[in-house]
């Protein structure tokens, strides 16, 4: 035969799965940072900021996990307790780690500017809203307690604990689909902070979306960003941007309140009969 059928969903959008802390709230991801900080400080082996930041987006456990694995950190720490750090120790960093991240979260889950508008735009659209996260379930409904308050509710929330692994691996976004009775991946777009939730996204098979400003990859405060020159900003953000982009994202925006163009993008490239 000459030719072959290829099967094409052409279509319209059906739901945004997001990320949470510096996609939708808490801008610069900061929550996590200030806990794993306190947390090492008080183990006595501080690690910077940027350090607590490289596996940002992973299961807090194995978030934890690969900061000890990091030599400079494992060197300290045999230096400050007399021994490597092993299982026992993650186990117990961990334990630890909860009841801060869970007081931290109380203290910096505002939602993002625009993201209320965003949100309402999206709902309106007629797109199902899911959100997916590191964080475990019992920080994840210390986040949502925190955000109902400010009219967010997802229709399908998915943390770690929900599944057999977490990011990059596509379970959280599958999940998040299979709850929200999405029938194809194509018609989804995941929006992250983090290269590895853009990974994640991708190994859906879905459309990404990554922020570059408001999380991770530049890692300021509000106000701090805001405090900066444009020409400043400009290079953190262009920085931020590459970094996403090498990630593999199809887009990649200043925070969740850029996401309109996107959309309208992604729809008119679904209804050409493209693809992820």
């Amino acid at each position: 035969m000459s030719y072959r059928y290829q099967r094409r969903y052409t279509g319209p959008l059906q739901a945004v799965i997001m990320d949470m802390a510096g996609t939708v709230l808490d801008f610069g991801s900061m929550a996590p940072v200030k806990a794993l900080c306190r947390l090492f400080e008080e183990a006595g082996v501080p690690v910077s900021p940027a350090e607590a930041r490289i596996p940002m987006g992973t299961h807090k456990r194995g978030h934890i996990h690969q900061i000890l694995l990091m030599p400079r950190v494992s060197t300290a720490w045999e230096e400050v307790h007399g021994k490597v750090p092993d299982e026992d120790t993650l186990d117990s960093l961990y334990e630890r780690f909860i009841p801060l991240q869970v007081e931290v979260i109380g203290q910096c889950s505002k939602l993002i500017p625009g993201a209320a508008e965003m949100i309402a735009s999206m709902e309106q659209r007629g797109l199902k809203l899911g959100s997916n996260t590191g964080y475990n379930r019992v920080m994840t409904n210390a986040v949502l307690a925190e955000v109902k308050e400010q009219g967010y509710t997802p229709a399908s929330v998915v943390c770690v604990d929900d599944v057999s692994q977490g990011r990059p691996l596509p379970e959280m976004c599958l999940k998040n689909m299979l709850d929200l009775k999405v029938g194809c991946v194509q018609a989804c777009v995941k929006v992250d902070d983090s290269c590895v939730g853009i990974e994640e996204g991708l190994n859906a098979g879905m459309w990404t979306v990554g922020l570059a400003v408001s999380g991770n990859e530049v890692g300021l405060e509000l106000d701090e960003w805001q405090a900066l020159s444009t020409e400043e900003q400009d290079v953190l953000r262009i920085k931020a941007s590459e970094r996403l982009y090498q990630a593999g994202a199809h887009y990649v925006v200043d925070s969740i309140a850029d996401l309109q163009n996107c959309l309208d993008d992604i729809e008119r490239r679904l209804a050409n009969g493209e693809a992820p």
